[in-house]
């Protein structure tokens, strides 16, 4: 007896790479796909700038907590609770260790590119990891160099690639549509073009709009 297809969905995460709550989040996301093995999905990363006026070199660590938060403690604080969450999923933040926070442009460049040969989710992870866990900064190209070949991903092409400007202006336009469409925080996981969902929610959340767009996918 031949067994039912299975759904196939398609899952928009939108998200920046120097957010840590999208960290969490791709985590949350990643644990509820492996629990779905009847599903099937296709995932495509849209770009969000959370900080669109960023200089593309970035900015100290020191000066960017001041901006954002008012103040060191008040980061502190949420830091701290942010990595007792990541814990839990395996996220290991260090926020301690970043000195400068990056401009993630040419993060979300290399992202598209990395799609072009299947690594887009592998190089998301790894730019996650480099910025939150090792606290490398995302946006020097020497460190993304590193990720592209922890990726599996030829150094050369990627050089190439970075110190040109191909896909910058798709990545400001990713970032307009995000907004033009409502999304005003990330992450945010827009199923099958209908069903949205922002913030890093609990994979049963994430599991439950899942079965809803399955459904309706099916009686279609």
């Amino acid at each position: 007896m031949l067994a039912p297809p299975r759904a196939r969905l398609s899952i928009e995460v939108v998200h920046d790479l120097v957010c840590p709550w999208c960290f969490l989040g791709v985590r949350r996301l990643f644990r509820t796909l492996r629990r779905r093995p009847d599903l099937l999905f296709e995932l495509a990363w849209r770009p969000f700038l959370l900080n669109p006026d960023m200089p593309r070199a970035g900015m100290a660590r020191a000066d960017y907590v001041i901006r954002k938060f008012g103040g060191e403690e008040r980061a502190r604080r949420l830091y701290a609770s942010i990595a007792e969450i990541g814990r839990a999923e395996g996220a290991l933040f260090r926020f301690d260790r970043i000195r400068r926070t990056s401009s993630s442009v040419d993060a979300h460049r290399l992202v598209r590119w990395a799609g072009r040969y299947g690594r887009a989710a592998d190089m998301v992870e790894a730019l996650f990891s480099a910025h939150f866990t090792d606290g490398h900064d995302i946006g020097d190209v020497a460190v993304l160099l590193g990720v592209a070949a922890a990726c599996g991903l030829e150094v050369t092409a990627a050089r190439a690639f970075l110190l040109g400007e191909e896909d910058a202006d798709a990545v400001h336009a990713e970032n307009l549509r995000a907004h033009r469409l409502g999304i005003n925080g990330v992450p945010c996981f827009v199923v099958s073009g209908r069903h949205a969902i922002a913030g890093a929610q609990e994979p049963e959340v994430i599991e439950r709009l899942l079965d809803v767009a399955a459904v309706e996918t099916e009686s279609l």
